[in-house]
């Protein structure tokens, strides 16, 4: 027989088989090979993350009580640590040195005037007695000691005045601190009622967070937090919750303090963390949950292989794992591993871990099937439905029924005994 019509017999034979396999429906194939996770139910620590300022626990503004005197020097710089009646600064005290002197010779002249009236005092009551004199020369005596002991109290009340001013020229610390700022320098002139130096006392520092209504009803002084440093955290103490809530924000300030602040200063923004006490949470892989749209989801695995999107509220982290507070049950089985790659209702392949690289090359029986899910996505329609091969551009092959396994026909004669191969 020529070699012509031996070749449109056997296209002619291609085509039917080819035709042939178009009546059976292609098997499904799985589109990606993924691993489970099953929730766990295990206690956790509640806590609530807020953020806040670190200010000092209390301020403490240092001034002087006198005007128009010029600072003579300064004993710290900011950072110092003092103690209470350490000096701080000192102003010039020649003047009010001058008034005190004068105050206590005005105390010694009314000493002596009431020494020199009592002393009269008692010899005219004397002759009074003798009936020497009149007893109203005595009353008037006895009025003038009196007037001299009068006027010694308010020299010495003058004198005590004199040297308390005077006094006000030394600034001491009014409690223990640390100096948190300084606005005077040596040589100026200060007036009473002005900020020359601010301590923070004990060098105590606090750390206030704002929280909203809801989580600001679970904390209560005690309450341990943990502030967030590049160092590592700082742990506090809850020391008071706000009575009312900021108008405007909704939101409330609790008051930590920090007996150990370490790196953290006044004036610093931190975020921290509140404890709430330990409680039973429901907890999946970090990598199961799927977030779109500001929502988050996971996939849950069926009977048949097929993924399920479920929809799920998720609540703090824990490590690794991440707390599902609904939507999920704790007996699921949920994709641990490449679900950002699925869609509802994919067939996928269940493995205990991912599948080495380089699997599908492996495969020392070519089937299309096997490939697909060791590997990721494939599409499931092309090899059962087509013919021919991407590693060699010179062979052809066709599917058989749809299962998935092709026979390449690699010469004429090959060609030529298909049709005989077929029923």
């Amino acid at each position: 027989m020529p070699a012509f019509p031996l070749r449109a017999l056997a296209v002619a034979g291609l085509l039917s088989l080819a035709a042939c396999g178009d009546d059976a429906p292609p098997e499904a194939t799985p589109s990606l090979t993924v691993s489970l996770a099953t929730p766990t139910t295990r206690e956790v620590v509640r806590e609530v993350t807020a953020s806040g300022a670190v200010a000092a626990w209390e301020e403490v503004s240092v001034g002087v009580e006198l005007s128009g005197v010029r600072v003579s020097s300064v004993e710290v710089e900011v950072g110092s640590v003092v103690e209470q009646g350490d000096v701080l600064l000192r102003l010039d005290d020649r003047t009010l040195a001058s008034q005190l002197a004068q105050a206590d010779a005005s105390v010694t002249e009314a000493r002596t005037n009431l020494d020199t009236a009592s002393r009269k005092a008692t010899r005219v009551r004397a002759l009074a007695n003798d009936r020497m004199v009149s007893l109203q020369d005595a009353e008037e005596a006895e009025a003038a000691r009196a007037n001299a002991q009068a006027r010694l109290n308010t020299a010495i009340a003058s004198r005590d005045a004199a040297r308390v001013q005077r006094d006000f020229t030394v600034v001491r610390a009014p409690v223990d601190g640390v100096v948190s700022a300084r606005s005077v320098q040596p040589g100026q002139v200060v007036g009473a009622g002005g900020e020359l130096l601010r301590l923070i006392r004990d060098g105590r520092l606090e750390w206030r967070a704002e929280l909203a209504e809801g989580d600001l009803l679970l904390v209560s002084p005690g309450t341990t937090v943990q502030v967030d440093t590049p160092a590592g955290p700082v742990a506090g103490t809850v020391r008071r919750v706000a009575p009312a809530l900021d108008a405007q924000s909704r939101t409330g300030t609790i008051y930590a303090d920090l007996v150990e602040p370490g790196p953290l200063r006044a004036g610093m923004f931190a975020q921290g963390r509140i404890a709430l006490g330990r409680a039973q949470a429901l907890l999946i892989p970090n990598e199961a949950v799927v977030r779109r749209d500001g929502r988050a989801y996971v996939f849950i695995v069926d009977g048949e292989n097929r993924v399920r999107e479920q929809g799920i509220e998720v609540g703090p982290m824990h490590g690794e794992h991440i707390e599902v507070r609904s939507g999920l049950d704790s007996g699921a089985r949920v994709v641990a591993r490449g679900a950002g790659f699925l869609g509802d209702g994919d067939l996928v392949r269940v493995v205990d871990a991912p599948p080495p690289a380089g699997a599908a090359a492996a495969n020392p029986d070519g089937n299309a099937a096997a490939a697909s899910a060791n590997g990721a996505h494939t599409d499931a329609s092309a090899p059962a439905q087509g013919a021919g091969t991407a590693a060699n551009p010179a062979r052809s092959g066709t599917s058989t029924g749809g299962s998935g396994t092709a026979r390449s026909a690699g010469s004429d004669d090959a060609a030529t005994d298909a049709p005989a191969a077929s029923p």
